[in-house]
């Protein structure tokens, strides 16, 4: 097996990778400051779409953990960037917060709820009834199915929230059409994310907490794997998955000295 280049570049999930909670992770904090110290490109990635860039800036700036707006990546970029490469200028009608209404309104999108080129779904906490009726409404009218992630559950401190991909396969289920989901675990959202800050997959690691999502998409995407075990997926069920990360450590502490 050839052996894999040296990591020049790191991609990372935001919650329970470098926080918890709104709670930094140890670790985090030397970890952000040591990537900034030796100027190796990174991204901080979210599938979460309800905030803007700007938003997590400044929402991790408060923690402690000083990221550039350009260094953050969410699901509501990649949802962005794909389709203003597929259908520039389009109009879309949207279900979401301003994470997803601010990355399409500046790669130029109308939206508009009058016979869209696509109805796109992302993360609410405030999903109307009457929302998905005019999603279902309009998909079957003929626009196409856009939905920024797949996951089906949200972390709260009271536990588990039903999330994009739960609403999805509602709207699914009335309309007989499955959406194109551009988030993790697509290795669309790595690949965009790699050439936004000019990495290449062979020598890049991705560093998540769930392995159905963050350490598959990085997988696919060609990239090295880091699992830290401070957020959603236990040393227990790593093996019930077909497939294992490069390496398994505690925390984003352990990874500090690679960088």
């Amino acid at each position: 097996m050839a052996e894999r280049k040296p990591i020049e570049s790191w991609l990372t999930d935001m919650d329970g990778v470098l926080i918890h909670e709104g709670v930094p992770i140890p670790g985090a904090d030397a970890f952000i400051k040591k990537l900034r110290e030796t100027g190796k490109p990174f991204l901080v990635l979210t599938n979460n779409s309800m905030y803007t860039a700007r938003d997590l800036h400044a929402r991790l700036a408060r923690m402690g953990l000083e990221v550039p707006v350009e260094n953050i990546w969410t699901s509501a970029l990649a949802t962005a960037k794909f389709l203003d490469d597929q259908r520039p200028g389009g109009t879309a009608y949207v279900i979401g917060e301003a994470g997803l209404t601010t990355a399409l309104h500046d790669i130029g999108y109308v939206l508009t709820d009058h016979a869209p080129d696509y109805v796109v779904l992302g993360e609410t906490r405030t999903y109307s009834f009457e929302a998905m009726t005019k999603a279902v409404r309009l998909i079957n009218a003929g626009a196409r199915f856009i939905c920024t992630n797949p996951d089906e559950t949200g972390p709260s401190l009271e536990g588990p929230l039903p999330a994009t991909g739960s609403v999805a396969a509602l709207i699914t289920k009335a309309t007989g059409k499955e959406p194109y989901f551009a988030g993790k675990p697509n290795p669309l959202m790595m690949r965009t994310g790699l050439n936004a800050i000019g990495a290449h997959s062979e020598t890049s690691a991705m560093i998540g907490d769930r392995m159905d999502t963050d350490i598959l998409a990085g997988l696919e995407a060609g990239m090295q794997t880091f699992l830290v075990l401070t957020g959603l997926t236990t040393q227990a069920e790593i093996d019930r998955f077909p497939f294992r990360p490069s390496k398994i450590v505690d925390s984003i502490a352990d990874i500090v000295d690679r960088v």
